[in-house]
């Protein structure tokens, strides 16, 4: 038996999230739109390789003193649907993917809580 993987909660499990938890992230996968819907189209992935090739390093392990490449672009302000904030450069950083899926872990978090 291991913790839930939801923050905060101290129940045992042998899955990833207890029975409390379990139907709210399935209730967040369903109601979230695909990838393509939310932007990351072939637009998007040829705009992340030219980025990438500019920003080849995380920097989240750059801050840490490590050297790792980044394989992500990511959005330092989630831009929830805002084309705007989608496409401006200034709010993207390069990160690798651990340290990006972490980041977004942290900021879906409260989107079902």
């Amino acid at each position: 038996m291991k913790p839930c993987s939801k923050p905060g909660c101290s129940a045992l499990t042998r899955e990833r999230y207890c029975e409390d938890h379990k139907e709210d992230i399935r209730r967040y996968d369903a109601e979230r739109k695909s990838s393509a819907q939310r932007g990351y189209d072939s637009r998007w992935r040829k705009v992340r390789l030219a980025y990438l090739k500019k920003h080849p390093l995380c920097v989240e392990c750059e801050r840490q003193g490590r050297i790792t490449p980044a394989t992500v672009v990511d959005h330092i302000v989630p831009h929830k649907g805002d084309k705007k904030l989608f496409w401006d450069s200034t709010n993207w950083q390069p990160m690798c993917k651990p340290h990006h899926d972490a980041k977004t872990a942290r900021e879906d978090m409260g989107a079902w809580t």
